[in-house]
């Protein structure tokens, strides 16, 4: 049978989600709880490859695994037994033979949230990322419009990404504002490596006047990423749902 589980990890202890030869990640803790659990060898497949730092409300993902007594539904609360206190399941289900939580995937959204402050707050510091001053919101939903759609974010993708192609889109940019903080949520049908914090980067970089609305456009026509400003922290990059 095909369990999908639904997850919500604190990413600041991982080392991303795919399970690597060095450093803890999230995929191999899961797959190790489930070996705790059930004796079996499984491998978990999720939604996206989450970068290190990168924080997860629902990360969904999937495993096949027979001959076990555990109903669909019990998954989350018996793994919970096994996995540390930085990733837990929040929800599992039985899915469909042909459910997959990585090409099954038709919009993810990330949020991004970030302060103003001229003093670094600690509590709200591990999740978010500080800005000595306010930025002109104005300008930046400007700004935010400008990505929605199909574009080549070629421009838009650290180096190191190994993909097909590098035209994505992006269905809504929304910046929420409360009082001294604020969230930049991005919904896409996909994104490349470090997309969001890039965007973002732009964002704020438009906001403070660095940057015109024009330079996103020509980003997308020249694809030329050392025209743009720096890859924001990791810390403050949260998955929040993926539908499918």
């Amino acid at each position: 049978m095909r369990i999908k589980l639904f997850l919500n990890y604190d990413g600041t202890n991982f080392n991303g989600w795919q399970k690597q030869t060095k450093g803890r990640t999230v995929q191999q803790t899961v797959e190790e709880a489930v070996f705790l659990l059930t004796g079996k060898r499984v491998s978990v497949t999720g939604s996206g490859r989450t970068d290190a730092g990168v924080h997860a409300k629902a990360q969904v993902a999937h495993f096949d695994i027979e001959d076990c007594t555990i109903p669909p539904q019990n998954f989350a609360r018996a793994l919970n037994t096994k996995l540390p206190e930085d990733v837990k399941v929040i929800k599992s289900e039985l899915a469909e033979d042909n459910f997959n939580a990585c090409r099954s995937a038709k919009k993810k959204t990330y949020q991004y949230s970030l302060y103003v402050s001229k003093t670094l707050i600690p509590l709200k510091d591990r999740y978010a990322f500080q800005l000595d001053y306010e930025p002109d919101f104005s300008l930046m939903e400007k700004g935010a419009k400008a990505f929605v759609g199909e574009h080549d974010f070629k421009a838009f993708c650290a180096s190191g990404s190994s993909v097909k192609t590098t035209i994505r889109t992006l269905y809504s940019v929304d910046i929420e504002r409360k009082n001294d903080d604020f969230i930049i949520r991005i919904c896409g049908n996909g994104f490349l490596y470090n997309m969001v914090r890039i965007i973002v980067g732009v964002l704020l970089d438009v906001g403070y006047k660095k940057k015109k609305v024009e330079d996103i456009e020509k980003a997308f026509i020249e694809g030329k990423r050392e025209e743009l400003g720096r890859t924001l922290p990791a810390k403050a990059l949260c998955l929040e749902k993926v539908e499918y």
